[in-house]
């Protein structure tokens, strides 16, 4: 199919130049002044006519996608065999919610199998099971309740139609690359747009919409400018309904939150992953992709957590020669097409960022190659500068083509510990690993004299673990200079987690003492 729209394009090239030489011949014999009957313009108006109609024809959209002819048979045969269907169907239904039949609900469960043969069992994981509804302060620390948004325009007219506005400007490039005509260049741009539509920033997506004259599907109206939308669902915690909750929009903060038990029922040995499967939940602005958007549905996740650094992984060599259709960022971002790599190439050239990173790319692509994915609708696309999260390391997304495109299907990333930080540091809780050492350590640790520990404690009430937390953790040096400057001027004010506080000199008599440590912590 590739093939025959390249084809296309070729023709469409040659049939243009033939077109404006056509062109050029009929203005030539015009401007001799011969009659409208002579035999030589009348033949060369009707070659002329036959170029611009065979024109039409090469120009009219060439559909590449191989999967689009059966989409509607597909649908029909899944709704009649009840595989799926809209849930509450005899309501009327709602979008975005579908109910599984007795074949579809034994597929997925089928396919969570394998998953979990594949993964957990296969690669020895530890699997938890956490609650769906998740507290307000935990989705904030993650970053959730401000950042998880997607972009919405509306129908200037009718307020009640919404739509998501990279998919629009999606919908768009794809129909405008369909055509064989255009121009290289400016196919080009299209592609470059195409695959940063969902990472422009707000003002950047409203300037593309309006550049591509992008209207309302339904009305032909015109579209608000973008603006953000949360796609979390709240819901109320208890009778009060004092406490502020949410659906969770992802499996994968139950894992962070229980990363300290599960090291500790893995002794405290790294690396080791954790898995989870469960129901997440999204409300999506437009769900009109069948199965593919949904506002509720099953997530299978892993975080495998591993020491900080080259970050190498003792089994990637079996994987090394794994050969993958890997679309880089600077392929996007040039506009040009995937290319056919291995897994170790991509590694040696830091294309992805490490081994470990790079052996579970070639552990998702066999899984997906076992459920029956065509090797050739499957690819690995790395995120844009402009659509990776700012803790991120690397990105990429298992893309499988289906009827409607390149749809993404899984996403591996190297997080860094960022989410576990900010865990770490809400709670005051200790998220590290720890590593024995072979030989111990001997360090200096700073601590409050026994008289200060208690007027800390009297002085501030509430509030003393964290003045006491942040003046034990001072370094010595700084610790010396904050009782140096107390001493000399009785008090000093300093802003602590927001607050202020004044420590006065008795708040700030530090000793040091020399521990040996048997174990070093890092995150």
């Amino acid at each position: 199919v590739i093939l025959d729209v390249l084809l296309a394009m070729v023709d469409a090239t040659e049939l243009k130049a033939l077109l404006t030489a056509q062109g050029d011949k009929v203005k030539a014999i015009k401007a001799e002044k011969k009659p409208k009957d002579d035999p030589e313009l009348v033949a060369a108006v009707v070659e002329l006519q036959r170029l611009k109609k065979e024109f039409e024809e090469a120009s009219k959209p060439v559909e590449s996608n191989p999967y689009v002819g059966s989409q509607a048979e597909l649908q029909d045969i899944c709704k009649r065999r009840f595989f799926f269907r809209p849930a509450f169907d005899i309501y009327g239904g709602t979008a975005g919610f579908y109910t599984y039949g007795p074949p579809g609900a034994a597929l997925k469960a089928n396919i969570i199998a394998l998953w979990r043969r594949h993964f957990i069992i296969e690669e020895n994981l530890m699997e938890i099971e956490d609650p769906t509804i998740m507290p307000h302060e935990v989705l904030k620390t993650s970053g959730h309740v401000d950042r998880f948004n997607d972009f919405m325009v509306q129908d200037v007219l009718q307020s009640d139609k919404f739509f998501r506005a990279d998919k629009l400007l999606e919908e768009e490039i794809e129909k405008r690359l369909k055509v064989p005509t255009i121009p290289e260049a400016e196919r080009t741009q299209l592609n470059i747009d195409l695959v940063a539509a969902d990472a422009f920033s707000k003002e950047d997506l409203g300037k593309k919409l309006k550049e591509y004259g992008i209207k309302a599907p339904e009305t032909g109206n015109d579209l608000t400018d973008p603006y953000e939308f949360n796609l979390m669902f709240p819901t109320p915690i208890g009778p009060s309904g004092l406490i502020q909750g949410y659906l969770r929009p992802e499996t994968a903060q139950g894992i962070f939150l229980n990363f300290k038990f599960c090291s500790e029922q893995n002794s405290d040995r790294m690396p080791f992953g954790v898995a989870q499967v469960g129901k997440s939940y999204r409300n999506e602005i437009a769900p009109r992709g069948g199965l593919v958007r949904q506002r509720e549905f099953t997530q299978a996740e892993i975080e495998f957590f591993c020491k900080p650094g080259d970050k190498p992984f003792e089994k990637f060599a079996s994987l090394a020669s794994l050969e993958l259709q890997m679309f880089s960022s600077p392929l996007q971002l040039e506009g040009k097409p995937p290319v056919l790599m291995k897994l170790g190439d991509c590694v040696a050239k830091k294309m992805v960022a490490n081994e470990t990173l790079g052996y579970f790319i070639g552990r998702t692509a066999q899984f997906l190659l076992l459920a029956g994915i065509n090797p050739k609708s499957l690819r690995f696309r790395q995120h844009l500068p402009t659509e990776m999260a700012h803790y991120a390391c690397d990105c990429w997304d298992a893309e499988i083509e289906v009827s409607t495109g390149w749809m993404e299907t899984v996403g591996i990333a190297d997080r860094s510990a960022y989410d576990l930080t900010v865990h770490a540091e809400k709670t005051k809780v200790d998220l590290c690993a720890q590593e024995k050492l072979e030989t111990p350590l001997s360090i200096e640790v700073v601590y409050l004299n026994k008289k200060a520990g208690a007027l800390v404690g009297k002085d501030f009430k509430k509030e003393a673990s964290i003045v006491r937390t942040y003046l034990e953790s001072l370094p010595i040096n700084e610790a010396k200079a904050l009782q140096a400057e107390t001493e000399a001027a009785g008090s000093k004010t300093m802003t602590i987690e927001g607050q202020e506080f004044t420590v006065k000199k008795e708040h700030c008599v530090f000793e040091v003492k020399t521990e040996t440590s048997h174990y070093r912590s890092y995150v």
